[in-house]
């Protein structure tokens, strides 16, 4: 993809096409603020450069029928997210439907040389399958801080030999395309709008509950991400004064009590002291436990399993209560591995913030788990990079 919008306008028509689908002229313009003749202009232009192509005849309006418009149908977007312990890739069209999906086990700790050869060789096997002959651009989420216009990560507390690592870069010259790179949690958010249960919503919160523990905040429809990147970076609120050290550093960060590896830690203590025999018939098992195991046992009605979870959402939702009272969103998602716990933990958090903040904010806020599971983050990975390419060079 060489071509780029050449301004605002063209710019708002691709990003129609992109979440709409294909359209017609006339209602391309009934959402564009623009003249019959100035859209025709525009669109004519955007034909010329191949970023779109005539797909058919719209049905009637009265008159002359014109020619539905689509997003060239051999675009294509490479979506990366790498998780603590685990890649996702994907490949999509402009329209950001996923065409095909690896996952990969995967310890970020291992750096980004070996994880990247992975991503490297799951995007190679995407393309021999056929799914695309090359990539208009990839986006990459990576789970921790990133300084966004460099997409570079920055002091990550999980991710030990990534700091300052420049990930666009290198990334961009392996696989021949413009990337663009963000915190994982920023990226679940931009999957959840576009295709996932936040779709109408233009204020909201999506909380990514993993190994770590993050939170993307979307406002007016876009990312906010700080000053710096480092918003909704809340597994670093403290819950507990005095509490657990956490990696960050700190004491008593919400990271350090509940997240996939809190969480495992504290099942296997509870195995080990026999406080439940059904944790402890996993670990026998296995050798290690992890948040399936909690989930498994707490649907079999391990009491043990069920109290750490309901621990694990209160102080969860002690947090999310502050920011629900700060922020006033319209919904707030709950996504990540631990949501495998489901409806205990969601019932949980849910108790904490209606309790905790005023009625004012929480009389109409849904508290939902995310609809996409592992393909938030690839979708958004899609999103993020298609924002940047629909956007005026």
């Amino acid at each position: 993809m060489t071509a780029r919008p050449a301004n605002t306008h063209q710019a708002r028509l691709l990003r129609l096409l992109r979440d709409g689908g294909p359209n017609s002229r006339a209602q391309l313009g009934d959402q564009i603020d623009l003249s019959r003749s100035k859209l025709a202009v525009e669109v004519d232009r955007l034909l010329e450069t191949g970023l779109v192509v005539a797909d058919g005849l719209a049905a009637s309006r009265g008159g002359r029928r014109s020619h539905n418009i689509r997003l060239a149908p051999g675009l294509r977007f490479l979506g990366v997210d790498i998780g603590a312990t685990s890649v996702d890739v994907a490949v999509t069209n402009a329209e950001l439907e996923v065409l095909g999906h690896l996952n990969h086990p995967m310890d970020v700790r291992e750096g980004p040389v070996a994880v990247f050869e992975q991503v490297l060789a799951m995007a190679a096997k995407l393309r021999a399958s056929g799914l695309a002959e090359g990539f208009d651009g990839a986006g990459i989420g990576v789970p921790g801080p990133v300084r966004f216009p460099e997409g570079v990560p920055v002091a990550p507390p999980i991710m030990p030999g990534w700091d300052g690592f420049p990930v666009r870069e290198a990334l961009s010259q392996e696989l021949g395309c413009p990337v663009m790179v963000d915190n994982d949690v920023n990226l679940m958010a931009l999957g959840e709008q576009h295709a996932g249960v936040a779709r109408s919503v233009a204020d909201f919160l999506c909380v990514k509950i993993g190994t770590g523990i993050g939170c993307g905040i979307v406002v007016g429809g876009e990312v906010y991400r700080g000053t710096t990147g480092s918003a909704g970076d809340i597994g670093h609120i403290q819950v507990e004064p005095d509490g657990r050290a956490c990696a960050c550093g700190n004491r008593g960060c919400l990271e350090a009590h509940f997240s996939g590896a809190a969480l495992a830690r504290d099942a296997e203590d509870a195995a080990r002291a026999g406080r439940s025999s059904e944790l402890a018939a996993r670990l026998d098992s296995s050798g290690t436990l992890s948040s399936v195991d909690v989930a498994a046992a707490a649907a079999a009605g391990d009491p043990t399993a069920l109290d750490l979870i309901r621990e694990g959402g209160r102080q969860t939702g002690q947090v999310i209560a502050g920011l629900v009272s700060f922020f006033n969103p319209g919904l707030v998602v709950i996504g990540g591995g631990v949501t495998g716990l489901g409806h205990n933990l969601l019932a949980s958090v849910r108790t904490q913030v209606y309790r905790q903040s005023l009625p004012l904010a929480t009389g109409n806020l849904p508290i939902v788990l995310g609809e996409l599971g592992p393909v938030a983050g690839v979708t958004g990975a899609a999103r993020l990079i298609s924002d940047h390419l629909f956007s005026p060079a």
